[in-house]
């Protein structure tokens, strides 16, 4: 029994091969002729003499039919003749009609049956030249443009048979034109699906050219995304392995403090009440975001009378106040003034990528509204980030000037009941100063300057939801002893966290800023 399973599988195998093998041999030029071509007329002996052979040669063929003119020929149909016949026989006998619609058959077991029409020509004995009623032959590939006969003996009424896999469909009345042998893949039998069930090898429909764009947007996004950098510290650098979670939290902070704003942009500092906090936190801001963003950030001391920036900054060898620049004024405002001209008139602090303008260290000179304007339109002709760290003096017109200015607000506090009790009644008055005012309001970022020594925990725990409900966000920013040091601050003897936290509150700001912009007035 195993000999007779295997013999059976083995010719399984050679059946199904051989099937593949008649599908890959070239086809026949004849079965397929040009479409283009002019078409020869057709000649009626060599058409009997080809019936006739084909009558000798297979004398007990069934589907052979007698070479008599006005029959159909085994490959092709009449359109007029309609033969109907019973299953399991032929039926035969000749059948006349006065018209197309009238037709006659007749059937009986184990004879043949034909039909023929006198006032049709013979059809071609490889296709018919006329179109198909909507029958099809499984015997031969149609031409173009044109359908092939159905053999005789089919039922009209019948249902009409499978389809071959290995036939091409014609062209119908009512239906779309065939696609070339070409452009369709061939079909397997069910033998043959059992040794090839990917489907013949080599063998695979032709696919659409794929349309490819030379734009440079699409090109460019079609580029792989770049690698992300590996970590800058601890062990993670040394192994060249990826950042951890906090690094990565500090990577995306400073992207977002380097936007490119489409403007020159104005950050104040403001809390009425003196040793809050103000100058230190205006120069942790400037310093983060010159950092983040390589330059462009002028840190201004806009102190009416006398300020405290020209004691937290290093001079670099430049004692001039904002009193030396307003009298550069009409200088420095002409058409070919440079970034260096106003420059020398400013502290660079090098470790945070800054420039500093301190305010006049002597009382004979009062900095007004007018004075603000100026020096505001300078500083933003040469300079994309102006932080300005204001006085303690809400009345004065240099103040109010910063505020019309703004495009954010950052309230330095400690958590201590004056420092607290001064943002509160500042929030209020600037609350009732219209529209402006409260959307600066709902853009500010409380920053909380922890020296040693002023945390109450009582009043941080009442305040802290309300500056959080009334302010976009709440940074804190660790003790740090070269702060409070009360020196001139530099940005590279910071502690790491404190960095961070500066970093932080420069990229929250960032993020206001950009809300202002694309919000419209």
């Amino acid at each position: 029994m195993t000999d007779s399973h295997n013999s059976g599988q083995h010719k399984d195998r050679e059946a199904a091969a051989a099937e593949v093998r008649r599908m890959w041999q070239p086809t026949p030029s004849w079965s397929q002729p040009d479409p283009g071509a002019p078409a020869e007329p057709e000649e009626t002996e060599p058409a009997e003499e080809s019936q006739d052979a084909l009558a000798q040669e297979f004398p007990g063929d069934t589907w052979s039919t007698p070479s008599r003119p006005g029959q159909a020929t085994p490959y092709g149909e009449q359109p007029d003749s309609s033969p109907a016949s019973t299953p399991g026989g032929h039926s035969a006998g000749p059948s006349s009609s006065t018209g197309p619609s009238s037709s006659t058959s007749s059937s009986t077991p184990g004879a043949h049956s034909s039909s023929s029409s006198s006032s049709e020509p013979e059809a071609s004995p490889w296709g018919s030249s006329k179109a198909s009623t909507g029958e099809a032959s499984s015997w031969s590939i149609a031409n173009p443009g044109s359908a092939s006969g159905a053999p005789t003996g089919t039922p009209a009424a019948a249902t009409p048979p499978a389809a071959d896999p290995w036939t091409q469909p014609t062209e119908q009345a009512g239906q779309q034109p065939a696609q070339p042998p070409a452009q369709q893949a061939p079909q397997l039998s069910q033998t043959a699906q059992q040794f090839f069930p990917q489907g013949i090898p080599n063998q695979h429909p032709p696919q659409a050219p794929r349309e490819v764009s030379y734009r440079a947007e699409e090109l460019m996004q079609a580029l792989p995304l770049p690698r992300e950098a590996p970590a800058e510290r601890g062990v993670r650098s040394v192994l060249r392995l990826r950042p951890g979670s906090s690094e990565r939290v500090e990577r995306i902070a400073r992207a977002t403090a380097a936007t490119a704003f489409r403007r020159p942009v104005t950050i104040t500092i403001a809390n009425p009440k003196g040793g809050s906090g103000k100058t230190p936190t205006t120069l942790l801001l400037a310093g983060a975001l010159g950092q983040a963003r390589g330059g462009g950030v002028v840190a201004w001391d806009n102190n009416e009378l006398r300020g405290n920036m020209h004691l937290r900054t290093h001079d670099t060898n430049a004692r001039s106040t904002v009193t030396d620049l307003l009298q550069a004024m009409p200088m420095l405002t002409q058409p070919d003034a440079r970034l260096g001209d106003v420059a020398a008139y400013l502290r660079h602090q090098v470790a945070g990528q800054y420039d500093v303008l301190t305010s006049a260290t002597t009382t004979y000179s009062q900095i007004e509204a007018k004075d603000f304007d100026q020096i505001h339109r300078l500083l933003s002709r040469f300079y994309k980030v102006l932080v300005i760290d204001t006085g303690n003096n809400e009345g004065s017109s240099n103040w109010r000037e910063a505020m019309r200015a703004s495009d954010a607000l950052v309230i330095p506090i400690k958590w201590k009941s004056l420092s607290c009790a001064a943002a509160v009644q500042m929030l209020e008055e600037l609350d009732n100063q219209g529209p402006e005012a409260q959307r600066l309001i709902r853009r500010a970022v409380i920053a909380v300057s922890n020296g040693p020594g002023d945390v109450n925990k009582e009043v941080e725990k009442q305040l802290r939801p309300y500056f959080e409900s009334r302010a976009a966000a709440v940074v804190d920013i660790p003790t740090d002893p070269h702060i409070a040091a009360e020196g001139a601050l530099d940005h590279s003897a910071l502690q790491p966290a404190t960095r961070r936290a500066g970093l932080e509150l420069a990229a929250k700001v960032a993020e206001q800023i950009t809300i202002a912009l694309n919000v419209p007035r």
